[in-house]
C-alpha cells in the first residue's frame, strides 16, 4: 500500500510517499525562510501554496523512478478515461494544529488530489503524528512522547483510546521561546541552531527554572535571558544557561511522567529535537533510570510529511478517512482530541509497578521500621550548580511546607530530620499505598480539600499527582512537597488542580467520576474563583505559531 502525505503546518511544504511493504518513505521538502524575524503568516501561506505542487510532482517523479505510475491523465483517443490507476492507495495530509493560511492551503490540495485520483482522503493531527514516527521507527509498546517543536512543548501518553497529555507548558512552545530570545538579539529564524552553537562557548548564568508538576513555563526565563544580555551578559553565556535550563526542566518533567505512567519507553519528536544538548540530557536521564529511549532520524523531526504519509497509512487501514465535504482543518486541533483508531486500548500507560513505587523523578526513598529516608539524589544532566540549587532548595521547601500543611490540619507525614546540603528528609511512613494504586472518588474528594486548605494557608502543593497521595483505611495524605511554594495568586492555585487533574485523567479510567469528586471536595473548603480560573487555564490555546518580529 502506498499513501501520499502533504505537510504544511507553518513554514514547511513537504510531500512524501510512504511504502506499507517495504516501510520505505520518499520525502521533498521546501522550507519557508523569512528575511527577518519571525515567521510571517501570510508569507508562509504563500509560500505553502506555490511550493506543494512542486514537492509533490517531485515525490511522484521519484515514485515513477521505482516503477510506480504517477500520470492519471492518460486519455484515449476518444477523450475517455485511459483507466491508468492512481499512483497511491490514500492521500494524508496535515489537518493542524498551526497557522490556519498554512493548513488551508495544504487541505486544498490534498483534497484536490484525493478527489482527482478517487481515493481516500485521510486527516491528520500533526502532534500526534510526530508521536507515531517515534513509535514507529523505534518499535516501542507504548512509550511516553516529549513533543519538543516550534509551537508546541508537551508529554503525550496514551490511555483508553486517545493519547492524554500528560504536561504541557504553560505559556509558549520551546522553538518559539528561544525564537523570541534570538530576535531580541537580532538573530534571523530560526534562532534554535545559533543558540545551540553559541553555547559552545558559553558559561553558566542563573536563570529562573520553572516546573509545575509535569507543567512548565518558558515566558520567565525568556525575560530574564534579554535582561541579562541587555546587562551586557556575553550572548554566548545566556545561550549556554539557556540550554541548560531549558532543556533540564524538558528533561525532569520527562522522567516526572515515566515516574508516573510507570513506562520505561521515551519517544523524542519536534524540531527542537535535533538540538544535540537536549537529546544528550533525556539519553542520560533514561539511562540512569533503565528506560530505553528513541530519536527519529533528523528528516522525521523538523516539519515533514514522512510522518503525515506512516500515520495517514495506520489511519486509513483502521478505516478512519474523511469525507472531503468534512475534512476542514482545525489550527488548535490537539493531540488528546483525537480517537486513537489504529491502537489497542490494552496498550495503555498508567499501570504502575507497585515495585517502582519507591522510585520517583527526584528522588528515592528507603524505608526504616516506621521511618522513609528520602534522598534527592543528583542529576548527571542537569548542569551542577542547577542541580545542587534545585536539590537543596526543595529539599528545605518539602520540609517546611509538609509541616505547615499537618499545622493547617491536612495529614502529612511528621518530619524527623533534615539534611539540607545532603538534600536528605527522614520522614513519618505513612499510608499503605499511592492513591494511583487505589483511587477512588472518595480520596479525590479529600485531595481537594486538602488543596484547598494549603490554598487559604498562602502556598502550593506544586506537584499534587496520584503518586505524591498516599492512602490508606482512614486517611488520604500528601506528600513530596518539594515543587511547593507560597503565593497569593490565583493562577498558581489553579495550576495545582490543573497538575492533579491532568495527571488523574492521563492515567486512570472514568477520570470524570474522579474528577468530579475532587472539584467538588475542593468547593467543600475552597473558593469558586480558583476552580474557574483552572477553566480559563484548561481553555488557553497551547499551540501559538511563531508570532512574527
Amino acid at each position: 500500500m502506498l499513501v501520499l502525505g502533504l505537510e504544511g503546518t507553518a513554514w514547511c511544504a513537504s510531500a512524501a510517499v510512504y511504502d506499507t511493504e517495504t516501510d520505505a518513505v520518499l520525502q521533498e521538502s521546501d522550507a519557508y525562510v523569512p528575511d527577518s524575524g519571525g515567521i510571517h503568516p501570510r508569507e508562509a501561506a504563500e509560500h505553502v501554496a506555490d511550493a506543494i505542487p512542486s514537492v509533490v510532482e517531485r515525490v511522484l517523479d521519484r515514485l515513477a523512478e521505482r516503477g510506480w505510475s504517477a500520470d492519471v491523465d492518460d486519455e484515449n483517443d476518444d477523450g475517455t478515461d485511459g483507466g491508468s490507476a492512481p499512483p497511491v492507495d490514500a492521500v494524508a495530509f496535515s489537518r493542524g494544529p498551526g497557522l490556519g493560511p498554512c493548513l488551508r492551503a495544504v487541505g486544498t490540495a490534498a483534497r484536490t488530489l484525493a478527489g482527482r485520483w478517487d481515493v481516500p482522503l485521510v486527516g491528520v493531527n500533526h502532534m500526534v503524528a510526530h508521536l507515531e514516527i517515534g513509535r514507529h521507527r523505534s518499535g516501542f509498546d507504548s512509550p511516553v512522547c516529549l513533543n519538543a517543536s516550534g509551537a508546541n512543548a508537551h508529554l503525550l501518553g496514551y490511555r483508553d483510546g486517545r493519547y492524554r497529555v500528560l504536561g504541557e507548558t504553560m505559556d509558549t512552545g520551546v522553538g518559539n521561546a528561544i525564537d523570541k530570545f534570538t530576535r531580541h538579539v537580532g538573530w534571523s529564524h530560526p534562532g534554535g541552531p545559533k543558540v545551540e552553537e553559541a553555547a559552545g562557548d558559553g558559561s553558566y548564568v542563573d536563570l529562573p527554572y520553572v516546573v509545575k508538576g509535569m507543567d512548565f513555563s518558558f515566558s520567565g526565563i525568556m525575560s530574564a535571558a534579554k535582561a541579562e544580555y541587555d546587562d551586557g551578559t556575553p550572548v554566548e553565556d545566556v545561550c549556554y544557561s539557556l540550554q541548560e535550563h531549558v532543556f533540564a526542566m524538558l528533561t525532569e518533567v520527562s522522567e516526572r511522567a515515566l515516574s508516573l505512567t510507570g513506562s520505561d519507553e521515551l519517544v523524542l519528536g519536534g524540531g527542537v529535537g535535533q538540538n544535540a544538548r537536549l537529546r544528550e540530557m533525556l539519553a542520560e536521564m533514561c539511562d540512569a533510570r533503565g528506560a530505553k529511549f528513541h530519536v527519529p532520524e533528523p528528516r522525521f523531526l523538523r516539519d515533514n510529511a514522512g510522518m503525515i504519509a506512516v500515520l495517514g497509512a495506520k489511519m486509513y487501514r483502521a478505516g478512519d478517512t474523511v469525507a472531503i465535504a468534512e475534512s476542514s482543518v482545525d489550527p488548535n486541533f490537539r493531540p488528546d482530541q483525537v480517537p486513537v483508531t489504529w491502537r489497542s486500548r490494552e496498550e495503555s500507560v498508567g499501570v504502575v509497578d507497585p515495585e517502582m513505587r519507591l522510585r520517583g523523578a527526584e528522588a528515592i526513598v528507603e524505608i526504616e521500621g516506621d521511618r522513609a529516608v528520602k534522598r534527592r539524589i543528583g542529576k548527571s544532566y542537569r548542569h551542577p550548580e542547577l542541580d545542587r540549587t534545585l536539590r537543596t532548595t526543595r529539599t528545605r521547601g518539602e520540609a517546611r511546607l509538609t509541616s505547615d500543611a499537618r499545622r493547617v490540619g491536612v495529614p502529612t507525614p511528621l518530619v524527623y530530620d533534615v539534611d539540607v546540603p545532603e538534600a536528605t528528609l527522614t520522614l513519618q511512613y505513612v499510608g499503605d499505598v499511592d492513591l494511583a494504586e487505589r483511587i477512588e472518588p472518595e480520596q479525590c474528594r479529600r485531595v481537594g480539600e486538602h488543596l484547598a486548605r494549603i490554598h487559604g494557608a498562602g502556598f502550593v502543593h506544586g506537584d499534587p499527582t496520584p503518586r505524591n497521595v498516599r492512602v490508606d483505611d482512614e486517611r488520604t495524605y500528601l506528600i513530596d512537597f518539594g515543587l511547593g511554594y507560597y503565593t497569593d495568586h490565583v493562577e498558581d492555585y489553579a495550576m495545582d488542580l490543573h497538575v492533579f487533574e491532568g495527571s488523574v485523567a492521563g492515567t486512570t479510567s472514568d477520570a470524570q467520576t474522579l474528577l468530579d469528586a475532587f472539584e467538588e471536595g475542593y468547593l467543600e473548603v475552597g473558593e469558586r474563583r480558583v476552580i474557574d480560573r483552572l477553566r480559563t487555564v484548561e481553555g488557553r490555546g497551547r499551540y501559538q505559531v511563531n508570532d512574527g518580529p
